[in-house]
């Protein structure tokens, strides 16, 4: 792309940016508002990597939605002072509506998410609202090492896998249905126009519906994990930038396609509907603060999604800016 494409290209960014702010400002109409359809009854939320960033933004703007969100953290100390921090800053604002409480959960730890999956349907009896957040990036800048791809894959991949199929059967009946956010990114793309994987072969079946399987999904993430680990991975068959993560959120976005395929034949009041969208470059500390637009503005398209009417509901897709992608 030359210098006028990708002058052309910031500016229709910019563009969307600044109609995505307006939409953001537009209150929810009562009628649009389907979580209060619950009450008495409160509509239960958990957001995974919430202790921080785009996690701890989502939270708060579900908190202030009038949902009741568990923020879940590996890190207990800082999870416990994020939901404190927004209790403060409710009360500093006198909204007495936010209910948030916070939870440890380490997504690559098995019997964690088991533990917090028994906790949720002994204290909730169950949730509306799975955000999967939590990941880990270990590059930056031009960086393109692939020393932490164990760790990336798994708490990237592996952990929403396990979360979701933890979860899924804690969905509570709701004639609103139910929501599953993933949080991925366009460097996941399978067919976008740079960083996309260069197995030709694997690309196709990735993108067909009657091929996409999760013993697809989970072979190409190991055989990637067994060249990292013979030294024998190369940036031609794979993303060009930030292989681990890329290779992670094309595992997101692929098992989101795959799980959506299962969800849809459930009956009505069974309704869970999946999506996974990119947030951007966001400033936080996964990016170094590099980002160009702010949490507020990178957990939009989550919150967006959650709070969606079941009649405006998609299943299965990409997003961007409250935008759909291809794959």
């Amino acid at each position: 792309m030359g210098k006028k494409g990708k002058a052309a290209a910031r500016e229709r960014r910019e563009q969307r940016r600044q109609e995505v702010t307006l939409l953001r400002a537009v209150p929810y109409e009562p009628g649009q508002r389907w979580w209060d359809g619950l009450a008495p009854e409160r509509a239960v939320a958990v957001v995974t990597g919430a202790n921080r960033g785009i996690g701890y933004e989502i939270s708060r703007q579900l908190a202030h939605h009038g949902l009741h969100v568990v923020l879940a953290s590996r890190d207990a100390a800082r999870c416990q002072e994020a939901a404190e921090r927004l209790l403060r800053e409710a009360a500093a604002a006198g909204d007495a509506s936010v209910y948030v409480e916070w939870r440890q959960l380490d997504v690559t730890d098995a019997a964690s998410v088991e533990a917090f999956a028994a906790w949720t349907a002994r204290t909730h009896g169950g949730i509306h609202i799975l955000v999967n957040n939590a990941g880990v990036n270990f590059n930056r800048g031009a960086d393109n090492s692939v020393q932490f791809a164990d760790q990336v894959i798994e708490t990237n991949y592996f952990g929403t896998k396990r979360m979701i199929e933890a979860m899924m059967p804690l969905f509570k009946p709701c004639p609103y249905g139910g929501r599953i956010v993933n949080v991925s990114s366009r460097l996941g793309r399978a067919d976008g126009r740079r960083n996309r994987i260069g197995d030709a072969s694997l690309r196709e079946q990735l993108l067909s519906d009657d091929r996409l399987s999760e013993e697809l999904i989970d072979g190409m993430v190991m055989k990637f994990l067994e060249q990292v680990k013979q030294d024998t991975w190369s940036s031609i068959e794979w993303p060009q930038m930030y292989t681990d993560y890329s290779v992670s959120k094309l595992a997101v976005n692929a098992y989101t396609r795959f799980v959506a395929r299962r969800l849809l034949d459930r009956p009505e009041g069974q309704k869970i509907y999946i999506n996974c969208f990119c947030p951007g470059w966001v400033k936080t500390a996964m990016t170094g603060w590099e980002g160009n637009i702010s949490a507020e503005e990178g957990a939009d398209t989550a919150v967006w999604l959650a709070l969606l009417p079941q009649e405006q509901s998609t299943i299965g897709k990409f997003f961007a800016e409250r935008r759909e992608m291809n794959f």
